[in-house]
């Protein structure tokens, strides 16, 4: 089976994870940091994670308001998500993400990581949950 990458994308950083080969766990990768709407700055560097991970398609964070409506964060990963389809040429999959990043700041504090370590790893551990929440739905 090919890999599925998850993002987290946000306005300065998209944190990315990975699935291992069977689809089972997501582990986090990387961050790219970026200006929004500055495509051009991240393209590359999606493309060879794409081409190098052999990546069959992308699970691009969604963050819904609470009451389930799309905000102006939400239309960002949209449009995101579309660059990728359209630009990249890779199958995209809007997955609800709310609370995804307060989830991964609690499992931070909790394990006693530093302020300035959390701000390093938030972004692809929040991805990580993003891309674990989509593969336990597939099992």
């Amino acid at each position: 089976m090919r890999k599925v990458l998850g993002l987290d994308v946000g306005s300065k950083t998209i944190g990315i994870a990975i699935s291992d080969s069977f689809g089972w766990t997501a582990q986090g990768l990387t961050t790219i940091y970026w200006e929004e709407p500055n495509y051009d700055l991240v393209e590359t560097a999606l493309k060879k994670l794409i081409e190098e991970h052999e990546i069959e398609k992308v699970v691009v964070g969604l963050p819904k308001n609470m009451n389930g409506t799309i905000g102006p964060r939400g239309e960002a990963s949209q449009d995101f998500a579309s660059f990728l389809e359209n630009k990249l040429q890779v199958e995209t999959i809007l997955w609800d993400e709310r609370l995804t990043t307060m989830a991964a700041e609690k499992v931070l504090l909790e394990a006693d990581v530093s302020r300035a370590k959390r701000k390093k790893v938030i972004d692809k551990m929040a991805a990580a949950m993003i891309l674990q929440g989509y593969l336990d739905s597939k099992s």
